[in-house]
C-alpha cells in the first residue's frame, strides 16, 4: 500500500463480507473500494453501473464457486464503488461538488497509486464500463485488458438523455420510488427474470429491489448527471491496444452499443460475446455465461491457473506469454458471437 498524500490518505478500514473496505480520499471526493483476495496477486479492478455498488453488481459472478475459483486464483479484486453508493453511505451535501466522467477516470487512477498497482485488468459493467474505458484511454499503461459488459462509448442518444433527464428529475424531487426502480430494473435485467402478471420475479430482481431501497438519492442523481453529460469515445478506441472482451445480453438496451463499440476497437484486440435471454447485468443475471469467454480472454495473458513466472506487482510482459495464446483465436475470437441459452 502506498503512502498518504495531499490527494490520497485512507480515513477508515472495516470488513465487508470478507472483504477490506477502505475509504480512499482523492483530489475529487472520497471513494470506496473493497479488497479481496491476496494483495500480492496481480489486480482486478471492477466498476458497477448507475446506482449500484460491488455486491449487487458483481456478487452473482463472484459469489460462484467457479469464478471464484478462476478469478480469485488470479487476481486479487479491487471493487471500486462511485462516489455514495457504498453500504451505508452519507447522502452528499449540497455543496458537493458533482464529478464529471473524467474526474471519476482520474479516481481510478488514484486508488490504483495508493495500493501502489502498476497496470490492472479491469471490469465494468454499463456505466462502470463506460469509466474504465475512458480510464484506459486516459492512462493507457495502466490497463493489461478490459472486461466489459453491456458497455457505453457514445454520448447519449436524444431518447437515452431524455429519459435519463425524466428520471433524473424524479429522483431529485420524489427520490427512489416505484418508477424510477421500474427504470432502473428495466435497464439492469431482461424480461425472462422481471417477472409478468403470470411469472413472478426472479429472486436476483427482488434483492435488488430491496437494494435500491437503501440507496442515498442525491448520491445516484449525480452518477446519473454525470453519465447524462458523458461524451463520445468512439475517436479513441480504434487506438486502445490492450485486450478488451465484450459481454451484452441480446435483450439488454445497450445491445446496439455494445455492436458499434465492438466495430471500432481493433479486431486483433477485442472480442464480443452475445448472451441470449438475458438483460444488461449479466454478471448477475447470468453469470455462468460468462465463465469460459473468461478462460479463453485470461489464457491469453498466462493467467488462467497458472503460477506467474514474474512479479504479480510488475505488468506481464509478452515474454512471458507464449505465442501461441496471442493468436485472436486464443482471445475467443474464434467463438464469437456466443450464443448462451438458458438452460
Amino acid at each position: 500500500m502506498g503512502d498518504s498524500s495531499d490527494s490520497v490518505s485512507v480515513d477508515m478500514e472495516t470488513i465487508s463480507l470478507g472483504a477490506k473496505e477502505y475509504l480512499v480520499k482523492t483530489r475529487h471526493g472520497t471513494v470506496s473500494v473493497a479488497v479481496f483476495g491476496d494483495q500480492d496477486k496481480p489486480a482486478l479492478v471492477t466498476y458497477p453501473d448507475l446506482a449500484l455498488n460491488h455486491i449487487s453488481c458483481f456478487q452473482g459472478l463472484f459469489f460462484s464457486p467457479e469464478a471464484s475459483s478462476l478469478l480469485l486464483h488470479n487476481f486479487c479484486i479491487y471493487h471500486i464503488n462511485p462516489p455514495g453508493h457504498e453500504l451505508g453511505a452519507a447522502p452528499f451535501s449540497s455543496d458537493n461538488l458533482m464529478p464529471s466522467v473524467d474526474d471519476l477516470a482520474d479516481q481510478v487512477v488514484e486508488v490504483l497509486n495508493f495500493f501502489g498497482l502498476g497496470a490492472v485488468m479491469c471490469m465494468g459493467v454499463t456505466a462502470g464500463a463506460y469509466i474504465l474505458t475512458l480510464f484506459a484511454m486516459k492512462y493507457r499503461q495502466r490497463v493489461l485488458g478490459l472486461i466489459l459488459v453491456s458497455p457505453l462509448c457514445r454520448a447519449p442518444s436524444w431518447t437515452e438523455w431524455l429519459l435519463n433527464k425524466v428520471m433524473s428529475n424524479l429522483l431529485y424531487f420524489y427520490g427512489m420510488r416505484g418508477m424510477v426502480k421500474e427504470l432502473l430494473l428495466k435497464r439492469y435485467f431482461g424480461k425472462e427474470v422481471r417477472g409478468s402478471v403470470q411469472e413472478p420475479e426472479s429472486d436476483v430482481v427482488q434483492a435488488c429491489r430491496q437494494f435500491l431501497d437503501e440507496r442515498q438519492n442525491i448520491n445516484v442523481w449525480q452518477f446519473l448527471e454525470a453519465m447524462n453529460g458523458r461524451r463520445d469515445l468512439s475517436e479513441g478506441l480504434r487506438k486502445l491496444y490492450c485486450r478488451s472482451l465484450i459481454f451484452v445480453g441480446e435483450n439488454s438496451p445497450f445491445h446496439s452499443e455494445a455492436l458499434y463499440m465492438i466495430s471500432k476497437l481493433d479486431r486483433r484486440y477485442s472480442a464480443l460475446v452475445e448472451v441470449q435471454a438475458c438483460g444488461s447485468m449479466v454478471t448477475e443475471e447470468q453469470p455462468h455465461a460468462m465463465l469460459i469467454p473468461l478462460e479463453y480472454f485470461l489464457m491469453g495473458f498466462g493467467l488462467f491457473k497458472r503460477t506467474l513466472s514474474v512479479s504479480p506487482r510488475s505488468p506481464l510482459s509478452p515474454s512471458c506469454i507464449s505465442p501461441e495464446l496471442l493468436s485472436p483465436e486464443s482471445m475467443g475470437l474464434k467463438l464469437k458471437p456466443i450464443k448462451t441459452r438458458i438452460s
